[in-house]
């Protein structure tokens, strides 16, 4: 990707290839003009993608602020804006087992009595109760399980994508994939 040393740098035209030096001192100057594209373009489907692994409006919206915040803080080292969104699917993942994670410690004792997360009303009216019996048995899965569902079927990702994503090979993506859909056919199964 050649850029022009005066071209703007934008959501819209950054590519996956090299950038010139010019582009990235440009990319400098605009990271604000970048993050705010960024933000326009991809807040909403990072945001379903963190209510499907957290379960709560608020908390999906804290975590992606905190993916964006993070990257507009290391803009000045972000070498290839191309992988921007990449580095934000990642952030809202890792935001996600945080939230998890901190919500396994402080309601430890009542996980065991806990129920699946409620979803929106919206959610709730549009979905029949083939939907709502799948949702519940998503959360049952384990994390890597879950997460690796949400970013196939929800977001459309290639198995190459959601490798990349997770920090895992490609087999391991397929192969929890399908132990994803095995344990949730037999979720499934039990309940009808």
């Amino acid at each position: 990707m050649v850029t022009a040393p005066n071209a703007r740098v934008t959501a819209g035209n950054v590519g996956a290839g090299e950038l010139g030096a010019a582009a990235r001192a440009q990319l400098t100057l605009n990271a604000g003009d970048l993050i705010s594209d960024l933000f326009e373009c991809h807040a909403v489907r990072l945001i379903r993608l963190a209510v499907l692994l957290v379960g709560d409006q608020s908390s999906a919206e804290d975590v992606v602020q905190d993916a964006f915040l993070g990257l507009y803080r290391g803009a000045s080292r972000l070498r290839d804006p191309g992988n921007a969104v990449a580095y934000l699917r990642a952030s809202v993942l890792n935001g996600c087992r945080s939230v998890l994670r901190s919500r396994k410690r402080a309601w430890s004792s009542l996980m065991a009595a806990h129920d699946p997360p409620v979803w929106s009303a919206e959610s709730a009216a549009m979905a029949g109760e083939d939907r709502r019996e799948v949702l519940r048995a998503v959360t049952h899965l384990p994390p890597r399980q879950r997460e690796v569902l949400v970013l196939r079927y929800y977001l459309n990702l290639s198995d190459q994508e959601i490798a990349a994503d997770l920090g895992v090979t490609r087999g391991t993506v397929a192969s929890t994939v399908s132990r994803a859909l095995a344990a949730l056919g037999r979720e499934l199964g039990e309940q009808s």
